[in-house]
């Protein structure tokens, strides 16, 4: 193996995508120089698309980016390999000739609205959580299906893939199903590691289209010619199913020393947890909506979803609409300067969920709880960061009790953890230090899991984890202030 190996890493988010090119550098023996360096070789937008009342995601676009991005990497560097993480719960339905029935529908749409209620009068909430061990969210997989049944797709479908496996089928022609993604589902059973299939009786769904389960690491296959003279490959990489769920990448990203950290792997969402070896199915984590979703190297992500920046970016999107582009660094710094905690809101109120107009929702959960509401675009911005930093405050707390172990540091990785004033006031919230980065935590951990596969990292536990604190530029946030303001606002969400 020679001193460097450079693989394509396609990361997709549910507001923007991106293909990195990752250079490896890592000898097999101790002692060995070790490190990534990451370059953007393509960057582009992605979000729904509303077609006679339905949200969808433009699959098709996103392919030809993809395609696009390896290309572009594949003009600088020879790649060893091609590796997809994407966000979870979405999939793509195929005919018994492997071509998509329709294009994916996006997890914001509303037609998953009262499917939990539906299922859970025929399987309890409790008897899907010892099972899946996965919180109820209505975009949650397994409810888009039942919301399809008896739609001429679903009857007509002979497989099912998420969103990074069915690129990954384009790539390659091969099916399949990777862990990390699957377990996003609810249709997983989380101790067996294996599909649910008497869930899938029980709430009908078609256990025939489910493709056998692969792990991170495994080789899926090699690039079709087709593709490869499309992105003007010389040779055909090999495509790795790395941690596919983006979340499963970030985290084995999470530059961490030792075992009692916390993560924040903050984008569009935050999910807020720790890694645990083992899946923890108590009635108290259930009620506290935390879920278990397969890691790296069999590990469990024991977390919350919260909201996430998803809060902001659709203010922004609000005021650019309405004519006002005051710009997110000058209101950042603006919204640091405004005291606070002031007024909070709870970012997961599902009145947040679907897109549109921010800023009013805000000022109405602020109205109605009795607070003051914020004026204007750099107070709003301050409501939206101290309500995030009150519930990772909340969740940290949570996760530390419910899994009985205790965090000494919170590590933020994904694109928040250039939010600088986030990251202090999630420190000053949490009253721990915060490790902020990297930010192409998903593309890094993408790389990492694909190089490990071709032996071009270590194996050895803490292995990848040690490569990151290696390249990443990481900055420490020390909690300031006293905690009786966080315990004040958080009284008054009740």
């Amino acid at each position: 193996m020679s001193a460097a190996t450079v693989v394509a890493a396609a990361d997709l988010g549910a507001s923007s995508g991106r293909v990195m090119a990752g250079q490896v550098t890592a000898g097999r023996s101790a002692g060995s120089a070790r490190g990534v360096r990451l370059r953007v070789a393509h960057r582009f937008p992605n979000g729904p698309v509303a077609v006679a009342g339905t949200l969808h995601w433009d699959i098709l676009r996103l392919h030809a980016d993809l395609v696009a991005g390896l290309a572009a990497a594949g003009r600088n560097f020879e790649l060893a390999s091609v590796g997809i993480d994407a966000w979870g719960v979405d999939y793509g339905l195929l005919d018994p000739a492997g071509a998509l029935l329709g294009n994916p529908v996006h997890y914001r749409d509303r037609r998953t609205e009262g499917v939990p209620a539906r299922v859970a009068a025929n399987v309890c909430d409790r008897d899907l959580y010892a099972t899946t061990g996965i919180q109820v969210l209505p975009f949650n997989t397994i409810y888009q299906l039942v919301s399809a049944a008896g739609s001429a797709q679903l009857a007509s479908a002979a497989a099912l893939l998420m969103i990074p496996d069915l690129l990954s089928y384009w790539l390659t022609g091969q099916q399949g199903a990777e862990l990390t993604i699957a377990s996003t589902t609810g249709l997983l059973d989380v101790r067996a590691r294996d599909w649910a299939w008497p869930l899938m009786r029980r709430v009908g769904i078609p256990a025939g289209i489910f493709p056998p389960l692969r792990g991170p690491g495994t080789v899926i296959g090699r690039l079709i010619p087709e593709v490869a003279a499309q992105a003007r490959l010389a040779t055909s990489p090999q495509v790795i199913a790395v941690g596919s769920h983006d979340t499963a990448s970030a985290v084995a990203a999470v530059p961490a020393a030792g075992p009692h950290f916390a993560f924040i792997s903050s984008g569009t969402w935050s999910l807020v947890g720790m890694e645990l070896a083992e899946p923890v199915l108590t009635e108290p984590g259930r009620a506290a909506n935390f879920t278990n979703e397969a890691g790296i190297d069999g590990t469990v992500r024991y977390l919350r979803n919260v909201m996430g920046l998803w809060l902001l970016q659709e203010s922004l999107r609000a005021w650019a609409a309405s004519g006002v582009r005051p710009g997110l660094r000058p209101l950042l710094a603006q919204a640091a300067r405004i005291p606070g905690p002031a007024a909070v809101i709870d970012p997961d109120d599902p009145a947040f969920l679907p897109p549109g107009d921010m800023p009013t929702r805000i000022a109405d959960a602020c109205r109605r709880a009795g607070q003051a509401v914020p004026q204007g675009p750099a107070e709003t911005v301050r409501c939206i960061l101290d309500s995030l930093a009150l519930a990772y405050r909340r969740a940290i707390r949570q996760v530390q009790a419910l899994s009985g172990r205790h965090a000494d540091v919170i590590h933020v990785v994904g694109g928040g953890a250039r939010n600088q004033l986030l990251c202090q006031l999630t420190a000053d919230a949490c009253g721990l230090p915060v490790v902020a980065g990297p930010a192409e935590a998903a593309a890094l951990g993408n790389v990492l899991v694909q190089a490990r596969s071709l032996r071009a990292a270590p194996d050895e536990p803490g292995g990848l984890r040690a490569m990151v604190r290696a390249s990443a530029r990481l900055r420490r946030f020390m909690p300031e202030g006293t905690q009786a303001r966080w315990a004040a606002a958080e009284r008054r969400l009740g």
